[in-house]
């Protein structure tokens, strides 16, 4: 269960580059990818491009490898998760810098549609805690 104190924070957009994967300790896995989000509104008829902000995404386990396995760059994909404040000091000045630690990801069905494939469980693992487990789907996209 999350922490009530925690800021949730709901993306959507489009993968901006590779996703990578690691693993970090024995069967402990970390995945990250760059999203990038960009608002269109309808203004006096006609569809208007705002800024795009850019945003860091992690993952871990079981999630971590599911999007490693689905999601590729120029994805259309909705994000939910924690939003993480990365605070350091560069020559004596704060820095700070934000990313998503998602608990949900998924692709985007607005632009496309997915064949979803349930993950066979793995022998012998041990159970993931409820935080970090996932209902995430290994994918196969089919853009439109």
């Amino acid at each position: 269960m999350t922490p009530m104190n925690d800021t949730q924070i709901t993306l959507s957009g489009w993968i901006g580059g590779d996703v990578t994967l690691r693993e970090v300790a024995e069967g402990r896995h970390v995945a990250s990818f760059r999203m990038a989000c960009t608002p269109t509104r309808f203004r006096d008829g006609e569809w208007v491009t705002g800024r795009t902000s850019w945003h860091t995404v992690t993952v871990w386990n079981r999630l971590a490898r599911h999007v490693a396995a689905s999601l590729h760059n120029g994805d259309p994909v909705v994000v939910h998760g924690r939003l993480v404040a990365n605070v350091w000091e560069r020559e004596g000045k704060p820095q700070t810098s934000w990313e998503v630690v998602a608990t949900s990801v998924g692709h985007d069905l607005s632009h496309g549609t997915t064949t979803f494939t349930k993950a066979a469980p793995v022998e012998g693992a041990a159970e993931e805690p409820a935080e970090v487990r996932s209902v995430a789907p290994v994918v196969e996209s089919h853009a439109a």
